[in-house]
């Protein structure tokens, strides 16, 4: 962890929810903010932001997927060839919703940690009014559906203050997933407003985009059926596609085959487009094949041809999501026609960061022992792919993602991937329309070239609608925003950008753009203070940072990283996570989750998180209370879902334990006797991120399984249930016989107890509020 103390370290009060918060304007906060009526006339606005998805994903940024509501976007609005974002998708929705760079949001990171600095409270500061706040505030009704992920994981369950959740953010209305993803099939959890929906079988039919889609739409016909005037702002943040990657049958039908030939060759054709449509000179290079080590892609012809056709499977997925995707906004655009209100919306459509390599060099069929097992200290047999048939890929049964060959044709023609400084991670795709307010000229092109920037696009839209941004956040002055309008060089491409530097950082990578000049410090733990540690290159002439000029312009890359250094303590970006302490340091606060908890038959599902620090690279122990009958069945709890879980059932007089080992599937089982029964199950950790699993009843062993890969990072994902399998099956040959089978019979109570911790359990506890009483003692 880097922390520079040049005596300016910004210390701040982050009681309340991110900010300091006076009693006078606690007071105030009933009656605030005003709701005034908008100016007749004034646009309904519309936001649609995609997860990890690249820029040439979709088809009027070259991409050869489907999208042809896009491409009508793009035919009647704008394309931003040069719209940049942070490289991660927290930090970029925080920018964009606030307008300020994303340290100063308190968003370092994903709300996934909380180390205790400003810069990663991982709440949106209670003085940084958001854009739906705005709004609200000028007379619009305002709408969210889809992905949150802005309010700090130890927050998210049904008993925390709710001051970080959408509607107390701005939004009327919300109906989505407040976890960063996931699945598309059988989501682990909904929230409707400030509380869970509780869904016990999803339909066979079910899809989460369809379904978001279906709720932006009851929303707005709701708006209308009572006030036809009234425009609205709508903040539809996709879970697409993001991993899990998921698609619908006839989606990934249509692509079956297209992608036969590679990422070699996609990406060289949607480059030749790229070229074609103007969004590069004809000059440029495509960057070349991203080489460096953990980030590298072989070519195509090298695979085998048992491998070229899995991989080609993942890509058909993706594919087929964003597709979906589009006529999920066909049907949003053909409502608002119908309305008579199309011309009189904005569209913007972009992407929260460039396509991402963590589906590791081959992809993955089990997200989670890919994505959770990005440690040091797994055992050399750990599986990051657990083999399943590739038919299923994209299916519900598999929690998939792409190989990152598939991520470097995403992210054509740039270097790398999400979480990275370069191209790849931080240049997205970007749409804006507004066919009454925008209108194009016939002998416009509509491509822009002008650099804009995550936190422009709110200061755009309040301009654009006419809207005066919040002076006041609940009685405290508003900081100031970052964000620069950029409506001017919409109207008139001749005009400059008016942003013209900014910073990034992420995990200590480091970029600084100054006008045309962009330097890259690669190296979370490199040199990095000075010019030995950055790279250098002019983007003006070589968007895709293909020529290192750090070594002829030594004088430009001093400037710059000064600049960088001077801009992160005007932004509080200090501390840096580079040694990933952030990740390992948890508040004392987080204890009270890890007391014991017992639970009851039909309650809603426990949210993820609470699960996790039950049983999170820890022993624990399951108590079950039951009276058993002949004939009773059913699940008596479940934690987890296809991603990786366990479950423990009654089903035909046997009482069985179901392990799902990341998609590969372990059962033990034994009769049972009826009669009034104690049902203990214990989960022993052993060395080499392991469980024993051992089952008892009235307190005799009864069975178990001897050892199993434990479930780590994410996984379990779906929380507990009690008294049947919500959130996605755990065992999904039960499901097709059972669904979610509801246990009949007489269940009184399940109660887990957690253990001690294992020896690989990084977590640190800091007791904070102790430490600095300490400091005065």
């Amino acid at each position: 962890m880097t922390q520079i103390n040049n005596g300016s370290y910004p210390v701040r009060d982050y009681a309340g929810f991110g900010g300091m918060v006076s009693e006078k304007a606690s007071e105030s906060a009933p009656c605030w903010p005003p709701r005034p009526t908008a100016p007749a006339g004034a646009p309904n606005v519309v936001v649609m932001l995609m997860d990890d998805m690249g820029y040439s994903d979709i088809s009027p940024f070259g991409g050869e997927i489907h999208t042809p509501t896009l491409e009508a976007i793009a035919g009647e609005g704008y394309r931003l060839g040069n719209y940049q974002t942070p490289p991660m998708c927290a930090p970029a929705r925080a920018a964009l919703l606030t307008g300020l760079n994303p340290h100063r949001a308190g968003f370092a990171y994903v709300p996934h940690m909380d180390p205790g600095f400003p810069n990663s409270a991982m709440e949106l500061p209670a003085d940084a009014p958001t854009l739906a706040e705005s709004f609200r505030a000028g007379g619009y009704a305002t709408f969210m559906v889809g992905k949150w992920h802005l309010t700090v994981e130890s927050k998210m369950h049904d008993g925390a203050a709710k001051d970080s959740w959408p509607l107390q953010r701005g939004f009327d209305r919300y109906y989505g997933c407040m976890d960063g993803f996931t699945s598309l099939f059988h989501p682990h959890r909904l929230v409707r407003d400030n509380g869970q929906v509780v869904v016990d079988e999803y339909p066979e039919d079910y899809y989460l985009t369809d379904d978001l889609t279906d709720q932006a739409l009851g929303m707005i016909g709701e708006l209308r059926a009572n006030d036809p005037a009234k425009p609205f702002f709508l903040y539809f943040a996709h879970q697409a596609v993001h991993g899990p990657v998921q698609a619908k049958e006839r989606d990934l039908e249509t692509y079956r085959g297209r992608y036969d030939a590679g990422w070699d060759h996609i990406r060289d054709e949607r480059f030749a487009r790229q070229i074609e449509i103007g969004l590069f000179g004809p000059d440029t290079r495509c960057a070349p094949r991203n080489r460096e080590a953990g980030a590298d892609v072989v070519p195509w012809d090298s695979l085998t041809e048992a491998q070229q056709r899995t991989f080609a499977r993942y890509m058909e997925a993706f594919a087929a999501a964003v597709d979906n995707v589009d006529q999920n906004l066909a049907r949003l655009a053909n409502r608002l026609k119908a309305m008579g209100e199309y011309q009189n919306t904005i569209f913007v459509f972009t992407s929260d960061n460039g396509g991402t390599s963590e589906g590791g060099d081959t992809g993955t069929r089990s997200y989670f022992s890919r994505f959770g097992g990005v440690r040091t200290g797994l055992p050399e047999d750990w599986e990051p792919d657990v083999p399943r048939d590739p038919d299923l890929i994209g299916g519900p049964q598999t929690y998939v993602h792409y190989p990152r060959g598939w991520a470097y044709a995403s992210n054509t023609p740039f270097r790398m991937y999400k979480t990275y400084t370069h191209g790849g991670g931080v240049r997205v795709p970007m749409l804006v329309s507004w066919p009454a307010g925008l209108p194009r000229a016939a002998d416009d092109d509509g491509v822009r070239h002008q650099y804009a920037y995550a936190t422009d696009i709110g200061a755009t839209l309040l301009r654009l609608a006419g809207v005066e941004p919040l002076a006041e956040r609940a009685g405290i002055p508003a900081r100031p925003a970052d964000g620069v309008a950029f409506d001017h060089w919409l109207r008139d491409a001749s005009l400059p950008t008016l942003h013209t530097e900014q910073y990034t950082e992420l995990n200590g990578r480091r970029a600084f753009i100054e006008g045309g000049l962009k330097a890259i410090a690669p190296a979370p733990n490199g040199p990095g203070w000075d010019e030995g540690g950055w790279e250098l290159y002019d983007v003006a002439a070589d968007p895709t940072e293909t020529r290192d000029l750090a070594a002829e312009r030594p004088d430009a890359v001093a400037r710059l990283a000064e600049r960088w250094r001077a801009s992160a303590w005007e932004n509080q970006v200090f501390p840096l996570n580079d040694d990933g302490s952030f990740n390992r340091n948890r508040p004392a606060t987080e204890l009270a989750l890890e007391a014991p908890v017992t639970l009851f038959p039909g309650a809603p599902t426990l949210e993820r998180y609470r699960s996790a620090k039950l049983v999170r690279l820890r022993s624990f122990t399951i108590e079950v209370d039951l009276h058993w009958r002949e004939g009773d069945a059913g699940v008596l709890l479940a934690h987890g879902d296809q991603g990786g879980g366990y479950q423990l059932r009654i089903e035909d007089g046997r009482l069985v334990l179901a392990y799902n080992q990341y998609g590969a599937m372990r059962h033990a089982s034994a009769p049972l006797e009826p009669g009034a029964r104690s049902v203990t199950v214990g989960f022993t950790a052993l060395p080499g991120f392991r469980w024993e699993i051992g089952v008892r009843v009235d307190g005799r062993a009864a069975f178990g399984l001897d050892e199993v890969t434990m479930l780590i990072g994410m996984a379990p994902f779906a929380g507990i249930s009690v008294g049947l399998d919500r959130g996605g099956p755990v065992d999904w040959e039960l499901y097709r016989r059972h669904g979610c089978f509801r246990y009949r019979g007489e269940l009184s109570s399940v109660r887990y107890v957690p253990g001690p911790k294992a020896a690989y359990n990084p977590e640190v506890i800091l007791e904070l509020d102790r430490q600095l009483v300490s400091v005065f003692d």
